[in-house]
C-alpha cells in the first residue's frame, strides 16, 4: 500500500445550515450546534480531504478527536468546517479542524485517523 498522495496540506470543506438534526435544544429558543454534531461535520471533512488520494481499496477510520467548542450557533445559521492535513506517519494521519459560523471561529483543535483496508463483503 503506498500512501505517496498523501501530503500535508489536503483540505476540504463543508458548510450547511444547522437543521433539526444537528442541534441541542436543553439551550433554549430553538437550539443551537451540538458538539457532537461539530465534530461529525470535522471528521466528515478529514475523509473528504484525502479519501480521493487513497489506494483503492482503503478508506480512514477516526481514533483521535482533540477539539474545544468555544461559541454558539443557532439554528437556521450555516456552519462551515474545514480540515487540513498536517502530517502522516505511516498509516496515521492529523488534521487541523476548525468551525466557523456566519459570524465566528466557533470551534478547533485536532483530528486523528488510520488508513484501514475495507473488508470485502461477506458473501
Amino acid at each position: 500500500m503506498s500512501l505517496d498522495k498523501l501530503q500535508p496540506g489536503a483540505s476540504a470543506e463543508i458548510t450547511t445550515v444547522v437543521d433539526d438534526s444537528l442541534v441541542v435544544s436543553h439551550m433554549g429558543g430553538d437550539g443551537v450546534l451540538s458538539t457532537p454534531s461539530m465534530i461529525s461535520l470535522m471528521e466528515r471533512a478529514g475523509i473528504q480531504a484525502v479519501q480521493s488520494l487513497l489506494p483503492e481499496g482503503h478508506t480512514t477510520v477516526g481514533f483521535e478527536v482533540n477539539v474545544k467548542h468555544f461559541a454558539a450557533t443557532p439554528k437556521g445559521k450555516r456552519v462551515t468546517v474545514r480540515a487540513e492535513l498536517l502530517d502522516v506517519d505511516g498509516r496515521k494521519l492529523r488534521f487541523k479542524v476548525e468551525a466557523h459560523d456566519e459570524d465566528k471561529k466557533v470551534g478547533d483543535g485536532t483530528h486523528r485517523r488510520a488508513v484501514v483496508a475495507i473488508a470485502p463483503a461477506a458473501e
